[in-house]
């Protein structure tokens, strides 16, 4: 008996311990961008449109689904801060978060070097239908640059495509807008391109203990990131100016 409680003992304080080194791994993530890192699926321009997540073998480990997991990021690679959102497209919070804060952020910050911004996908696929088919189809839109163009129209036009119970079609539109290659847009979409890191994005989520959207997280340097209560700007605002008022600390330390 005192063996086995032992082992028990000893599984916690590891459990902890790789925890611990989870949310370091991560932050060390945020300062040197999304991991450039593919799943293979064999996806086809032929098959169905993905729209729910998919299960991908490996994910147990922190270091296969921190690789896996990929944000999109804007700004200068080497910023001193970083601050990345987690989001769902049909979430309202998220639509507002992206149309009236991440304009000043990105006026503040990200255009001024100070900060880049990364989004990770965090569909709530229980309560919004379509969440993940609109990840997929903006990381469609990443495959031409058009990534950020393509997440505007999305939540400019949030109330339109989320009641529509087939919105395929608006999704296909939005490109069409855009002046994209609407032939290969369309294989992208229709497909399970992408699947794969968009479920990779929500399984890093729950293990960041995320129930929410939007959720916003800030680091600087190696360190662990700061998870904020609130989105508006002058709560991010207070963050970053309070980081880049001190020396980052050194990836690894």
């Amino acid at each position: 008996m005192a063996n086995r409680a032992e082992q028990r003992r000893e599984a916690r304080e590891k459990g902890g311990s790789e925890m611990t080194k989870f949310y370091y791994v991560f932050g060390a993530v945020f300062v040197v961008g999304a991991a450039a890192v593919m799943y293979s699926l064999g996806a086809n321009s032929f098959g169905a449109a993905a729209s729910e997540p998919i299960e991908i073998e490996g994910l147990d480990d922190m270091s296969t689904l921190v690789a896996l997991a990929q944000g999109v990021t804007k700004g200068d690679p080497d910023a001193p801060v970083t601050i990345v959102e987690f989001a769902d497209y049909q979430c309202p919070g998220c639509g507002s978060f992206a149309l009236s804060v991440k304009p000043q952020i990105d006026l503040s910050y990200v255009e001024t070097g100070k900060a880049k911004f990364v989004y990770y996908d965090f569909p709530l696929i229980s309560i919004h239908a379509h969440s993940f088919l609109a990840a997929r189809t903006a990381r469609c839109a990443a495959d031409q640059d058009r990534f950020w163009d393509y997440q505007n129209l999305l939540f400019r036009n949030q109330a339109n495509w989320a009641a529509d119970s087939a919105p395929m079609g608006k999704f296909l539109g939005y490109a069409a807008d855009l002046g994209m290659d609407e032939q290969a847009f369309e294989g992208c979409v229709k497909s399970d391109r992408h699947a794969d890191v968009v479920s990779a994005n929500m399984r890093l989520a729950y293990e960041l203990g995320i129930d929410g959207t939007p959720t916003v997280m800030i680091s600087a340097g190696g360190g662990m990131a700061r998870r904020l209560n609130s989105f508006d700007f002058q709560s991010i605002q207070s963050v970053v100016e309070e980081l880049l008022a001190v020396p980052a600390e050194p990836v690894g330390n």
